[in-house]
């Protein structure tokens, strides 16, 4: 994605993302990883209005945010600024997939409610594919993201695709059942962090909204690489403390 929808840069809806407070749940699993050194980078994908960010800064991380929107990065920035105490967030206008960064540096990768606005399937993988490679051996993952139950069983994706819908609003998302979210993953070298299922959320109204969370250990594949310190990438742009 490297053109966002007209719909990310409406006012009311960025005005919608400026007041709502975090995932309890993605700060509780962050807070596993704060300390894996002095200041853990922690890598926020499609940060919005910086619902996450903040809080991610408030723990200690340093907290690079991405988006495409640039309402949402300024509605992001002003959040930032009226915290009652400087935070370490470092807020850079990125799509989902490349992203302008070395690999292996983060300790932290927060999808959160990103990858489902992957276009095709192709987008979502390279994605993931995007952020296994930032991560560092051992990083955390969290990943919230549509379910398939928030359309009808009678919707069928579209053509030539497994898990992209346009029937939801007259874009192409991506709804991923619990299979597909742990396949997906592990394609992309990414372990579960733990064997129960998924938490799925709303999934009881016939049209509400479902997601789905996955806490994902380390990437296999950057497990894999040399635990020699690596050359910086010359494109990568995390800003200087």
């Amino acid at each position: 994605m490297t053109r966002v929808s007209p719909r990310w840069e409406n006012r009311q809806t960025v005005a919608g993302f400026t007041s709502g407070g975090p995932n309890e749940v993605l700060i509780t699993f962050a807070r596993r990883f704060r300390d894996v050194s002095a200041q853990p980078l922690c890598l926020d994908i499609g940060c919005g209005a910086a619902r996450n960010a903040l809080p991610l800064a408030e723990l200690g991380f340093r907290v690079i945010a991405t988006d495409l929107s640039a309402p949402m990065i300024d509605a992001a920035r002003l959040r930032i600024l009226a915290a009652p105490a400087p935070a370490a967030v470092d807020l850079v206008r990125a799509p989902m997939q490349p992203l302008p960064f070395a690999g292996g540096v983060f300790d932290l990768v927060v999808a959160h409610g990103i990858w489902n606005l992957a276009g095709s399937a192709a987008e979502f993988r390279s994605a993931i594919a995007e952020a296994a490679r930032v991560a560092r051996p051992g990083a955390g993952l969290f990943l919230f993201t549509f379910s398939r139950s928030t359309l009808t069983p009678d919707a069928r994706p579209d053509a030539g695709e497994s898990f992209v819908y346009s029937s939801w609003n007259g874009e192409p998302q991506c709804f991923l059942d619990e299979g597909q979210v742990i396949a997906e993953m592990a394609a992309a070298g990414f372990v579960r962090d733990a064997p129960e299922p998924l938490t799925e959320y709303n999934a009881a109204g016939p049209r509400g909204l479902s997601s789905q969370e996955c806490g994902a250990g380390r990437p296999r594949a950057a497990a894999a690489r040399s635990p020699e310190p690596r050359t910086p990438n010359p494109e990568s742009r995390i800003p200087n403390p």
